[in-house]
């Protein structure tokens, strides 16, 4: 079975989905997405410097295909205690 391969918006690497951390647009603002939502999804290492570098380049928006607000608040991801 073939394992389904995403290119992070950060970094560029390609890796395997379930290694790399899902997010979605809903009414124009970034939030992490669940891997089996419908829609386009843009994906990141599970780094905090490609979540950065994807902001900071505006990789979410092109990989979206539209503008996105980016709640700063969403690197606790990468850090916090309830980083999966």
């Amino acid at each position: 079975m073939a394992v389904p391969l995403r290119r992070c918006a950060g970094c560029g690497r390609r890796s395997p989905q379930r290694e790399l951390i899902r997010f979605v647009a809903v009414d124009g603002e970034l939030v992490r997405g669940p891997a089996a939502a419908p829609g386009r999804g843009a994906y990141t290492c599970r780094r905090l410097a490609c979540f950065e570098r994807a902001t900071a380049q505006r990789g979410f928006d092109r990989t979206l295909h539209t503008p996105v607000r980016i709640d700063p608040a969403l690197a606790r991801i990468y850090t916090g205690p309830a980083y999966a």
